[in-house]
């Protein structure tokens, strides 16, 4: 049954109930049981059964899948355990310690926040809260330091090897492989991406120019005069959110952190994905190349994260930080830290079927071959994920609804697919970054005691600078193909708009008070 310009129902219907509702599982359920409504002649009682017969049971119950999910898991897992062994706290304090410039103060909380790439959430609590302190010391705003958490914490994560994020982009890229008979790996495929993923490279490339160039502006420079001014780190009638919020990431005072708590397990993790990649492709039978071209991703990743777990968990009991039943207890509550991402992962994989079936992305990829030329489809895919986040507040939801759109449309019109998975991801981002809804925007103000409100304020001409910049970097990317030429484009674009910016719309600071 030719469906037509009704398939775009189903994610049309998912898009507008995330923007309506302000949560993306619903919406995306509702996706899914209307497309499987139509597949069974509009009868809502059958769509409904075989959202789970045909959809969600089978998509979840793949090999695949399963390796996903329980990967998934395990990095909660490691996550967890990093949190209680408290080694992202000793590595601050060392950081703290060679502070002695409201300059330095930014530039370490930047270099703590890159260091820690491999979960935004922990990120976000982790940094701010415990740079908090070296910040104030040194009359930084607050404002200031979310804006540093928050513009660190999620594009790490997607230009890190390894992260949450990437598992959960992971299992969309390599769903969408089966769907168009595509053999290759879904890691190296992630990884071809991070070149492509401009607004996440210009974002962090952005902060840099700010601390170090000390080039505020907007409600930004005012905010920092008034702190190095006056020494009022918030606004007056600001209100942080409590403390109170913050004690899932503090660790029992009578206990002292040490950095190879954090150091050791992710050695671990990264240090064994490249030998098991091998071992999965066959290696020493199989060339270096052939090799990692044909490594089981999914199966070296969970084997990676499971021992920096198990080890991470060792060292935890070896220095009587918990013993045997709590490290069970740190062991199930980091599986059960994941469920959100279970959830929409296991929905996100049913309407990308769902819509396979309708031929959503078929008629897509007829529209866009007949009304836009391929060089501006990145530009586009990008814009468009940029307003599907800023709206719903989550970068997942977007790249669940969004991938499985970009992945068909770039191997029919025959682009590049890592820069069109790319446009989606910094869209995501990008849009994550400038909305108040955003679970990472809320999350970096809690963890730095920054009113929600100012530390959106003050955050959103910079990314709005980066996103500019970013949409000069698809747009070159698309008409040249060329990641390297798109970035340095872009970049110098991002350093000229700092520079103007800061000249028409920032705020000396006093050199007495400047550091």
């Amino acid at each position: 049954m030719e469906f037509g310009i009704l398939s775009l129902l189903p994610p049309v219907i998912a898009i507008v109930l995330a923007l309506l509702t302000r949560n993306v599982i619903p919406a995306l359920f509702a996706g899914v049981w209307l497309g499987a409504t139509m597949l069974h002649g509009w009868n809502p009682l059958m769509g409904l059964y075989a959202v789970f017969s045909d959809f969600i049971l089978p998509n979840v119950g793949d090999e695949w899948s399963a390796t996903v999910l329980i990967y998934c898991g395990l990095f909660g897992v490691l996550i967890a355990v990093l949190q209680k062994t408290g080694g992202a706290h000793a590595i601050a304090t060392a950081i703290a310690g060679k502070v002695k410039s409201p300059r330095g103060a930014q530039g370490s909380t930047m270099l703590f926040g890159i260091i820690i790439f491999f979960e935004d959430y922990f990120n976000a609590l982790t940094v701010g809260s415990v740079m908090r302190s070296v910040t104030d010391k040194m009359r930084v705003s607050r404002e200031k330091l979310a804006y540093i958490v928050d513009s660190t914490a999620a594009p790490m994560c997607l230009l890190g090897p390894v992260s949450t994020w990437v598992v959960f982009v992971m299992g969309l890229i390599g769903a969408q492989f089966v769907e168009l008979g595509i053999s290759d790996s879904a890691y190296m495929a992630y990884i071809f991406t991070i070149p492509f993923n401009f607004y996440s490279i210009l974002a962090l490339i952005l902060v840099a120019i700010i601390i170090f160039m000390k080039w505020d502006f907007g409600p930004m420079a005012q905010a920092e005069y008034r702190a190095r001014t006056t020494g009022k780190l918030l606004r007056d009638g600001a209100q942080p959110p409590s403390d109170d919020s913050m004690t899932d990431v503090k660790i029992d005072e009578n206990i002292t952190p040490k950095m190879r708590n954090m150091i050791v397990p992710i050695v671990v993790l990264i240090g064994l994905i490249p030998p098991l990649f091998l071992w999965t492709g066959g290696f020493p039978e199989n060339d270096f190349v052939t090799a990692i071209g044909e490594s089981n991703g999914g199966l070296s990743i969970l084997i990676a994260a499971f021992a920096a777990g198990i080890v991470g968990l060792g060292m935890g009991m070896q220095q009587k930080l918990f013993n045997f039943k709590e490290a069970i207890a740190i062991y199930v509550n980091g599986f059960k830290s994941m469920m959100l991402v279970y959830i929409i992962l296991a929905l996100a994989w049913s309407i990308g079927s769902v819509t396979s079936e309708l031929g959503t992305a078929a008629y897509i990829v007829d529209f866009a071959e007949q009304n836009a030329t391929p060089a501006i489809i990145p530009l586009l895919l990008f814009i468009v994920g940029a307003i599907v986040a800023f709206t719903t507040g989550t970068s997942y939801g977007t790249f669940a609804i969004m991938i499985p759109i970009a992945m068909p449309l770039a191997a029919s019109m025959d682009i590049s697919m890592y820069l069109a998975i790319a446009a989606v991801l910094s869209g995501g981002v990008f849009g994550d970054h400038c909305s108040p809804i955003s679970d990472t925007t809320i999350l970096s103000s809690a963890g730095s005691s920054s009113d929600l409100i100012d530390h959106v304020n003050t955050q959103l001409p910079y990314a709005i600078t980066a996103g500019i910049s970013g949409i000069i970097s698809f747009l070159v990317a698309g008409i040249t193909g060329s990641a390297v030429a798109a970035l340095v484009i872009g970049a110098v674009a991002l350093f000229v708009f700092a520079y103007m910016l800061n000249r028409v719309w920032g705020k000396k600071i006093p050199e007495n008070v400047a550091g």
